[in-house]
């Protein structure tokens, strides 16, 4: 299929959230800067790093934020984030038990209800060579988590084929909306499109990164469908064969694909008939085939679609929808 190059941005604007939910997860000084700021409802990410500005990232530009919440261009005039607020700021993303969540820390990252992804870096602590946990935090990037229902529908007629759903790769950089995309796109599967004869499908969700469902004690604080099984905070690989093997899915779907058993179970699933939809970071088709495990997959012909998003106008742009095999 040749690339349609249209965009989604408008259907982008249309979320009924409330863009100031984010503040009661941070410190009174801070908080009350961000409060103030007038672009607040078009933020995308929310920067802290401990001696530095605090920055919002909203309409495709950083902007620096004054101590009484006014868009500053120099370093002087701005908020600067103290290292003690970035470790209040945890406190009260985790309700004050950081220790509950030492696992998600140690990965560098944690999920706020409501499908917010935090980025943390600092010192990290190794056992056996591996990253056990983060002290002495340097930096937090707030990602907004974004649920925006039927941006997926202008792409339902070319990912199915002869009823069924195509086994589809969803491939962008990071910030162009990927994940906000398969959340939608689960939804629609699940409950199906009465209006365009579509039936809905049991689907099994592997969230390993608590991002697409957005799961608060195991139960999703996103919308994904009727039939949707959401596996929450699983290894993808090992996910993907759990619910192939226990809830007779008719779809799997994940989010960043990339190592070695997701492949293998990509490949499991295919082989059993059930449709897969998962997304891979990347900017071309070309480049994602030389991917060393998912590359494998187009190699094999594993999946039959592929969506591309950038940021052409905005966050949401879609490239096109592409046959692979």
């Amino acid at each position: 299929m040749s690339p349609e190059r249209t965009s989604l941005v408008e259907t982008w604007s249309s979320e009924p959230e409330d863009p100031r939910d984010i503040l009661a997860y941070f410190p009174r000084r801070l908080g009350a800067a961000l409060e103030a700021v007038k672009r607040l409802e078009n933020w995308e990410e929310i920067r802290l790093r401990a001696g530095r500005p605090l920055g919002i990232w909203a309409d495709d530009q950083l902007h620096l934020v004054s101590p009484t919440g006014g868009m500053v261009v120099s370093r002087e005039m701005a908020l600067i984030v103290q290292r003690d607020d970035l470790i209040e700021t945890i406190s009260l993303m985790t309700g004050g038990s950081a220790y509950a969540l030492e696992g998600e820390v140690a990965q560098g990252y944690l999920t706020l209800p409501g499908g917010h992804r935090v980025g943390v870096t600092g010192q990290a602590v190794l056992e056996d060579g591996r990253v056990q946990r983060l002290i002495h935090p340097g930096g937090m990037n707030i990602r907004r988590g974004r649920e925006l229902q039927g941006i997926a529908l202008p792409l339902l007629a070319e990912l199915r084929c002869a009823g069924r759903w195509s086994n589809t790769l969803i491939i962008s950089p990071p910030g162009c909306g990927k994940t906000t995309l398969l959340r939608d796109l689960v939804r629609l599967v699940s409950d199906g499109d009465p209006e365009r004869g579509i039936p809905g499908r049991r689907v099994g969700l592997v969230d390993e990164r608590s991002e697409v469902a957005a799961c608060h004690r195991g139960e999703p604080t996103f919308d994904v469908g009727l039939q949707t099984d959401v596996l929450d905070g699983c290894p993808k690989g090992q996910g993907m064969l759990m619910l192939l093997r226990s809830m007779g899915p008719d779809v799997l779907a994940t989010d960043e694909l990339g190592r070695q058993a997701d492949v293998l179970a990509v490949r499991e699933a295919v082989n059993a008939g059930v449709s897969v939809i998962a997304t891979v970071h990347g900017t071309r088709i070309s480049e994602v085939r030389r991917r060393p495990y998912v590359g494998q997959l187009l190699e094999e012909g594993a999946f039959s679609r592929a969506v591309l998003l950038n940021r052409r106008n905005g966050p949401g742009t879609l490239e096109g929808v592409f046959e692979l095999c």
